[in-house]
């Protein structure tokens, strides 16, 4: 899995995923967050080239979730397709996490 950061303008950022993200990528995919944001910003994921999600890498979307309610910052995913948003779907995460 590819993560390409845009820094939007002072109170949001775009990350750009590409690839794979499951249980091998899952950890790199964490410490690249916690490098990237802080909780002080909104934060915009781009799943346009996301082709597979597991239940690790939804795992670290929630956490990134739950990090940016607590300080009252946005979690945005974007360009959700196929099989992903399939996933999304059937566990619920569709409800959870605002999706446009």
């Amino acid at each position: 899995m590819t993560i390409r950061s845009e820094q939007i303008n002072d109170d949001s950022m775009a990350l750009y995923l590409s690839g794979r993200l499951d249980t091998t990528s899952s950890p790199a995919f964490e410490l690249k967050i916690n490098e990237l944001i802080d909780g002080t910003i909104d934060i915009i994921f781009d799943l346009k080239d996301l082709s597979y999600i597991s239940s690790s890498g939804l795992h670290v979307l929630i956490l990134t979730h739950k990090l940016m309610n607590a300080n009252g910052k946005k979690l945005i995913i974007r360009n959700i397709t196929g099989s992903v948003k399939d996933v999304f779907d059937m566990t619920g995460f569709s409800s959870i996490i605002t999706m446009e």
